[in-house]
């Protein structure tokens, strides 16, 4: 008997699972990249204000101080502002690492289901030749004996 195709279906649709599972794995990932490095350029922002602090202290400019300060500010309110941000993409990654491996852990279940049942029906075709050869050969074997039964 050949492995049902309710089997195969299963096995097509834990498939089709599995690749939305990985594309939301994939996207949750790439909202993460972003937050990220939109957080490393806040911080850059962050550190040229501190060097246009440093630099006016040297030159006495009053006005490049009060925009180094500024710049410093909004890098650290921008930076608090993505903080979380980025604590709630972390988690949404995790969340969709796991529902993927889940969905993957499921389809290898389905394909190992397949694959047993792919091998008994192979046994069992083997099984069924090699009784059909010795229903043969044990009918022509007291045909070939002659008159002696068939010993030689």
């Amino acid at each position: 008997m050949a492995v049902p195709r309710a089997m195969r279906r299963l096995l097509r649709i834990r498939g089709m699972e599995e690749e939305q599972r990985q594309a939301a794995l994939e996207s949750a990932l790439g909202d993460l990249s972003r937050l990220e490095a939109a957080l490393a350029a806040v911080q850059a922002r962050e550190r040229r204000g501190r060097r246009l602090v440093t630099a006016s202290a040297e030159t006495g400019e009053f006005m490049d101080r009060i925009a180094g300060l500024e710049e410093m500010r909004a890098g650290r309110r921008h930076a608090a502002a993505l903080t979380p941000r980025i604590a709630e993409a972390e988690l949404a990654v995790t969340a969709r690492r796991r529902e993927f491996l889940a969905k993957r852990v499921e389809r290898r279940q389905v394909e190992s289901l397949i694959q047993k049942a792919e091998v008994n029906e192979a046994v069992q075709a083997g099984r069924r030749a090699q009784g059909e050869l010795d229903g043969w050969f044990l009918s022509r074997a007291p045909r070939r004996g002659g008159a002696d039964g068939g010993a030689r």
